[in-house]
């Protein structure tokens, strides 16, 4: 019997950075256990073109992303979510559309790339530190033993995720 694959959407308020670059990582670094997505509160309509140049300078998908709004996921017909992360703080603190399937929810909040201000290489630092905080987390959640955590167990850790290093909250009830 073939492992089951998960459905997993990133959301963030613009779906043009943070969200991006996490649905990304876990289309490479989970292919074959998850199917990744990623979607904005108030979608900015363009993908950060920084997101796209360090997907593209760690050897990720960096093709076929574009900014959308969360409502498309919310749709009949839309792929059933087991999982929704928040990647930034506005997102979290919004009212999210109702998901069919309930599906387990954390916050993952990491500081925007995107609003910093500088020269490019500046701004692509902030970029790589996103990715890199990204990474490491996507790590945790594809490592867990999904099938073997009881609901409980599984947001905990999942919350755990949430406040590792790179985390813009410390609440341990963020999401």
């Amino acid at each position: 019997m073939a492992d089951r694959i998960y459905n997993v959407l990133f959301l963030c308020t613009g779906n043009s950075a943070r969200s991006i670059l996490a649905e990304s990582i876990l289309r490479k670094d989970g292919a074959g256990h998850f199917h990744a997505f990623s979607a904005g509160s108030h979608p900015k309509g363009r993908v950060n073109p920084f997101a796209l140049k360090v997907l593209d300078s760690f050897d990720y998908p960096a093709d076929g992303f574009r900014s959308k709004s969360w409502e498309e996921f919310a749709e009949p017909g839309a792929p059933v979510m087991d999982f929704v992360f928040t990647v930034c703080d506005s997102a979290a603190g919004e009212t999210c559309p109702v998901w069919p399937g309930q599906p387990m929810t954390a916050h993952w909040g990491i500081e925007d790339p995107a609003s910093v201000e500088g020269s490019d290489i500046q701004k692509e630092a902030a970029f790589v530190a996103a990715f890199r905080h990204l990474k490491t987390r996507i790590g945790l959640f594809t490592a867990l033993p999904l099938k073997s955590l009881d609901k409980m167990a599984l947001g905990t850790k999942l919350r755990e995720i949430g406040q590792s290093e790179g985390s813009t909250s410390h609440r341990p009830n963020a999401a």
